[in-house]
């Protein structure tokens, strides 16, 4: 069996990965933003991976110099469903499909989000559910999604959106708190760290239209405790305890709806110190390891892995 080549171009990270029997090779490289900013316009972000991606390429070849390549998997857009589009993935595209033509081998194109839960099925050693249903949890800088995840022949596996944010998403919630309060971009880890420090407790409130919630006003909340004095911990805790229950919701409403399935949790926000503990002793669960968290391209190599071995 030869190795499958992934790659990942989004909105905040560069990313290489190389699956080679049993062994993957990660290499990732995050967006230079600036200090005070939330990201990047789409033509830098462009840029930026097109800059970043050869070093990151030749990386992973020099430390698996023996690997012989049979697939190359890359995303293409955001999500599965229709219109999903975002310039970025067209720098990953490119790289794609140009070592595929170069080394006479097939380029399988996916969404960000598939690579995301296929990410979380291998680092969870839950490889089986490619075969079966499940519930997945996908929380970023860009999606607050639960979805029904099913086997699909074409695409590896089909995605139907059960609930979402309306408005803000949990990422986009976790950073611009985090700007508030003077931490560094992106600040999922450094926000929980300091949620950690308080010993406040909230009564969470959220507005829901249907299964799906909104989180606009977390922001606004967070940001009038900040002018009234209160603590960076005690603003950090609020923020997080709010989507805590926001997944908590979605997970107890999923479940209603589909039966007992295994849940799935994936996406950067996912791998919080502070929210992975607490949504775990609530509902179990498998968690991706923080590597497989964040955005990757390791599930895009395992991704085309399935796709050409079935």
């Amino acid at each position: 069996m030869g190795a499958y080549l992934g790659i990942d171009t989004s909105n905040y990270t560069t990313s290489v990965a190389l699956l080679d029997g049993e062994h993957i090779l990660q290499r990732k490289k995050l967006l230079p933003v600036r200090e005070g900013e939330l990201g990047l316009r789409q033509s830098d972000a462009v840029f930026e991976h097109t800059r970043q991606l050869p070093a990151l390429l030749e990386e992973c070849c020099r430390e698996a110099p023996s690997a012989r390549l049979a697939a190359v998997g890359f995303s293409a857009r955001p999500r599965d469903q229709e219109g999903s589009y975002m310039p970025c993935f067209l720098a990953g595209e490119s790289a794609a499909r140009s070592v595929a033509a170069a080394c006479h081998i097939t380029a399988y194109s996916f969404s960000h989000q598939a690579g995301h839960i296929a990410a979380a099925l291998y680092s969870t050693g839950n490889m089986q559910l490619f075969e079966s249903p499940f519930i997945c949890f996908h929380f970023s800088g860009g999606t607050t999604d639960c979805l029904l995840v099913s086997p699909d022949a074409g695409r590896v596996f089909s995605v139907e959106l059960l609930a979402a944010s309306l408005d803000l998403k949990a990422g986009q919630a976790v950073d611009r708190v985090g700007r508030m309060l003077g931490l560094p971009f992106p600040a999922g880890a450094a926000l929980s760290a300091l949620a950690e420090q308080s010993g406040q407790e909230y009564r969470v409130r959220l507005t829901f239209r249907g299964d799906d919630v909104s989180l606009s006003g977390v922001e606004n909340r967070c940001e009038t405790m900040l002018r009234s004095g209160a603590a960076a911990p005690d603003i950090a805790r609020f923020c997080l305890e709010h989507i805590c229950e926001a997944a908590s919701r979605m997970t107890e409403n999923a479940l209603r709806r589909c039966g007992e399935l295994p849940l799935i949790y994936a996406g950067g926000v996912m791998c919080s110190s502070y929210i992975r503990p607490r949504l775990s002793a609530k509902y179990g669960g498998a968690f991706a390891d923080p590597a497989f968290s964040s955005d990757n391209a390791a599930g895009l190599a395992v991704l085309a892995m399935v796709k050409e071995l079935k």
